[in-house]
């Protein structure tokens, strides 16, 4: 018997959904427009998990693990990654229904056990091939690299997600749309992902058998990094660090990149292969490039973090929270409101995250860009524009900004630039 659709999860759906465990029974769906948003719903369990870990990791070794700068910049990527789901379906969904709509040659019964388990089989082989791809095709690379760019592993690592990757990974999944209902495979997608977030810790350790059946922590972890046994030190991040924590930059440097190359390669075979080839593919060099090109890994290497003041971390840990609360409220009220205020909002976060990241950086640019975000914040709340899902968290934040009204005098933002700059924080 198919349980009606439920607005909200349980606690012990919301637990168990980060670990593929909800029933069959409990998500399975008719239509696609009854399936819920799993991944805006475990946001909470997201959160408790980060905090679990911080708990756990500081008893064992007796230090804090997450470092600010690198876990805002993660968080970060994975709320850009979620914004262009505002709007609607997403390509991902849409061209899934589109085929099944026009091109389904079976239709499989959407309230059987077999559907179920069948779309989870299909789903995990299409994300086998859509990361083995992603990893071996430059292009698709470009995206996936937003995830692999952290130095450190932890949960909030797994957060850190390419806005564009979907954009290419939908296609590997067109083919179950012949026979599997959409309803059932847009459960399965969000469980899929759901299911990556609690294999980006090191607090797990080796899980056995379990190892040569699923992804685990330990097998994810030695992914992320050198790919050596974990009797050695694993170095994470990418072969050549990004050395950033600029949201944009971290989302789109490959492409760019990926755009030199190709006009300064010559030979329009060469051209077509700086796109489809590895990333480490050069002419005359294998598909994948030659390991030897890699750098040496010393097990020494010391990750990217600039240091900064402590009221600094504060100021800019207030309004990363502040900016998820409209973050939040933008998804719960997205049908409520226009689009237009939907834009503001998202124009809003945009701004404050490249903000923020550029202040964990000491970047001169940061203090520019942060008074024209606060001067932004107050134009459009005395306009009246920041309404709708808002309305929750404006006044806090519109408070917050009174305060920052003479610390943003132009005479001491002059000065702060210059001072900031120079590397000297008295303030």
């Amino acid at each position: 018997m198919v349980r009606p659709p439920q607005s909200n999860l349980s606690l012990s759906q919301g637990v168990r959904v980060l670990f593929y465990g909800l029933t069959p029974s409990e998500s399975t769906f008719s239509q696609v427009e009854e399936v819920q948003d799993y991944v805006q719903q475990a946001i909470p369990y997201f959160v408790g998990m980060m905090i679990i870990e911080l708990v756990i990791t500081w008893f064992q070794k007796g230090q804090i693990v997450f470092r600010l700068n690198d876990a805002c910049s993660s968080i970060s990527a994975g709320i850009l990654s979620r914004l262009p789901t505002i709007f609607g379906r997403g390509l991902e969904l849409s061209g899934y229904i589109y085929i099944w709509e026009n091109f389904r040659i079976y239709v499989l019964p959407w309230d059987s056990l077999w559907t179920w388990w069948l779309a989870f089989l299909g789903v995990d082989f299409a994300y086998y091939w859509i990361h083995r791809m992603s990893h071996e095709v430059n292009i698709m690379w470009a995206a996936h690299q937003v995830h692999h760019s952290s130095e450190d592993y932890n949960l909030s690592t797994a957060l850190r997600q390419s806005v564009l990757q979907k954009y290419f990974s939908w296609i590997f999944n067109l083919p179950m749309a012949l026979f599997i209902p959409p309803s059932i495979h847009a459960v399965h997608l969000q469980f899929n992902l759901l299911y990556q977030f609690w294999i980006h810790t090191e607090i797990i350790g080796n899980l056995g058998p379990l190892e040569l059946m699923l992804n685990t922590p330990s097998h994810h972890r030695v992914h992320h990094g050198t790919f050596e046994p974990e009797n050695k030190k694993v170095i994470y991040g990418l072969t050549h660090p990004i050395n950033t924590f600029e949201p944009l930059w971290t989302q789109f440097h490959h492409f760019i990149y990926i755009w030199k190359t190709f006009w300064t390669t010559s030979g329009i075979n060469n051209k077509i292969f700086v796109i489809f080839k590895g990333p480490g593919w050069e002419p005359g060099k294998p598909r994948l490039g030659c390991p030897e090109d890699l750098p040496k890994i010393s097990g020494k290497e010391i990750p990217y973090n600039h240091q900064i003041p402590f009221w600094l971390q504060v100021y800019a840990m207030l309004h990363f929270i502040f900016v998820l609360g409209i973050y939040l409220q933008i998804f719960a009220n997205k049908l409520a409101v226009s689009e237009t205020t939907i834009l503001f909002g998202i124009g809003y976060i945009i701004l404050t995250l490249t903000s923020i990241g550029l202040m964990m950086e000491n970047r001169k640019q940061a203090a520019i860009l942060e008074f024209i975000r606060c001067c932004a914040f107050l134009c459009l709340h005395e306009l009246g524009s920041l309404t709708g899902p808002f309305k929750l968290v404006t006044e806090e934040l519109y408070c917050t900004q009174i305060g920052q009204r003479l610390f943003l005098e132009l005479y001491r933002w002059l000065h702060f630039v210059d001072v900031w700059h120079s590397g000297v924080y008295e303030v």
